[in-house]
């Protein structure tokens, strides 16, 4: 049944491996991002705004069910969020509202399959079991209707299109993959737009000329207006006018995913080149000494020769760090070029006093902290900390901050309160509504955002596959494994960037003891509530 009008448009706008200071608004001195810092300057900035996940599929699933990755099952990389989820977008179509998807989902594989699949294998002694019978609960994850993002089928295989409705969304117009390397829908526009999109991809048909040195980074042929973020921001704004034409009365929930500034680091046109390298600071701890023991560990795979063309966390030289930096601020201000022409259409079709704007990303990068790239289970600041903004249709509450520790988790409840739709059983995360308003003058009533990371594979033969839970308060970070001699403690308020780890400090062990005790219980207060039971007993 259609809402009334007065429910809120909701524009969420999303990039891809962001970190919060890789903004203007977040205090980037370098970095020149206008369009979203005068969304910032209307609304309000979250500046301890935490991932739940630090992987894409991971944290993605979070804000879309509103629930842990050890409740919604996609713990890592490669595997799908069950069809059977429901979505808090779910809730949005059913009370009403049009749903849109354009650009980057990934809330189903892309269809990478080498060397870092994790296939099973047997364990034990006997005969091993049927195929489908392998796993602790049957495959519900495969099949047809989780082949929507599988990369090979839309390139080689002749797909054209996502099966609607998707995870709540009636109308999805698909990003997959990263850079100049799109696909998805992206490709058949492209094709529509130029004869031979072949030849402007990739490594192989780059441009030639100075700053090759850094992993993963190409002067791309792709121009400006071909490139993803222009086809974002493009049909982003079709889908708006279209929808002012043909549905003004119908309130709306629109998801703006680029995904950028994802590696590879592939900025078209004037954006290759706006940042120099040498105009680039390098981090304060790129040289620091002790590293954490992941980060060592990662050291030490990049001169054990692991590869850096891939996913997983590699080390750097300060010319190729400054260099990266530099590519990734370019994409992100041709990212910051669409969201100034995205907010500019609902200016112009007269959509701003009634659309909430939101922005924010996936998970951030380690980019050049201690000496590194990338992101996994790591759960130091720049992987974990990431934009939000919150912008209101009117202005209210302007240029204004959210100190308390919040995050991905409370996106769903958050936008359900302010469309008027009341959540659904085992939805987790708190409503940020009530201090986003001002209406709440309180500290929330939980100790501290939980972070779950699952390593998909096992990176070192004598050491178990590794799993990360970190407990982010106020002043705190705490962070457990289940390998040895992995344990952090840091105090953010003393030590934001994280250079002195406590754990072992006998002057901190009842600190640790303390925080230890209150991650148990946050975990404890995470624990599910769904499925509802079918009686008493």
């Amino acid at each position: 049944m259609p809402r009334p009008r007065s429910a809120p448009n909701i524009l969420l706008i999303m990039t891809d491996q962001h970190r919060a200071d890789h903004l203007g608004c977040y205090g980037n001195g370098v970095l020149r991002t206008p369009h979203i810092d005068a969304i910032a300057g209307r609304g309000v900035r979250a500046e301890h705004f935490y991932v739940a996940n630090t992987t894409c599929m991971s944290n993605r699933a979070t804000l879309m069910t509103g629930r842990m990755p050890s409740r919604h099952g996609v713990v890592h990389n490669g595997i799908n969020l069950d069809r059977g989820h429901v979505t808090f977008v779910d809730l949005l179509k059913d009370a009403g509202y049009a749903t849109a998807l354009i650009g980057k989902s990934h809330l189903q594989a892309f269809g990478y399959d080498g060397p870092g699949r994790r296939a099973w294998t047997n364990t034990g002694t006997g005969t091993p079991p049927n195929p489908v019978l392998r796993d602790a609960v049957r495959a519900t994850r495969s099949g047809p209707q989780y082949l929507n993002e599988w990369t090979p089928l839309w390139r080689e295989g002749g797909r054209s299109g996502v099966d609607t409705p998707y995870y709540g969304f009636d109308h999805v117009e698909l990003c997959t993959l990263h850079g100049d390397q799109v696909g998805g829908d992206y490709d058949a526009w492209l094709a529509r737009h130029h004869a031979d999109p072949a030849s402007l991809r990739g490594a192989a048909n780059a441009i030639s000329g100075p700053r090759h040195g850094a992993p993963q980074a190409w002067r791309t042929r792709m121009p400006e207006h071909l490139y993803p973020s222009a086809y974002i921001g493009e049909r982003t704004c079709a889908w708006l006018e279209e929808h002012a034409r043909q549905r003004a009365t119908q309130p709306f929930f629109l998801q703006c995913s680029f995904p950028d500034p994802h590696h590879p680091y592939t900025p078209p046109g004037r954006f290759w080149d706006m940042y120099r390298p040498q105009d680039i600071p390098l981090p304060p701890t790129f040289f620091q000494q002790p590293r954490p023991d992941a980060i060592e560990r990662i050291h030490g795979r990049t001169r054990n020769g692991q590869s850096r063309e891939g996913t997983a966390a590699f080390s750097v030289s300060p010319a190729e760090c400054r260099e990266i930096i530099a590519l990734t601020y370019g994409m992100i201000s041709m990212i910051d070029e669409q969201v100034g022409r995205i907010d500019a259409t609902l200016d112009r079709l007269g959509l701003r006093d009634d659309t909430v704007v939101i922005f924010t990303s996936d998970h951030g990068d380690l980019m050049g902290d201690y000496g590194t790239m990338l992101k996994g289970p790591i759960h130091a600041q720049g992987v974990i900390r990431v934009p939000f903004i919150w912008r209101e249709g009117q202005g209210r509450h302007a240029g204004t901050t959210l100190d308390m520790p919040a995050g991905t988790l409370d996106i769903a409840r958050t936008i359900l309160e302010k469309a008027g739709v009341a959540p659904y059983n085992g939805l987790q995360g708190l409503s940020l509504l009530p201090w986003l308003e001002g209406r709440h003058g309180g500290p929330p009533r939980r100790r501290g955002m939980v972070i779950e990371s699952e390593q998909p594979r096992q990176t070192d033969p004598d050491l178990p596959r590794l799993r990360v839970r970190s407990l982010v308060t106020d002043r705190w970070r705490i962070t457990l494994s289940n390998h040895p001699q992995a344990g952090e403690l840091y105090d953010l308020r003393e030590d934001p960037l994280e250079t002195h780890n406590l754990w072992a400090s006998a002057d901190a062990r009842a600190r640790r003891e303390d925080l230890l005790v209150q991650l148990v219980q946050e975990m404890l207060d995470l624990s599910d509530e769904s499925p509802l039971p079918a009686a008493v007993a």
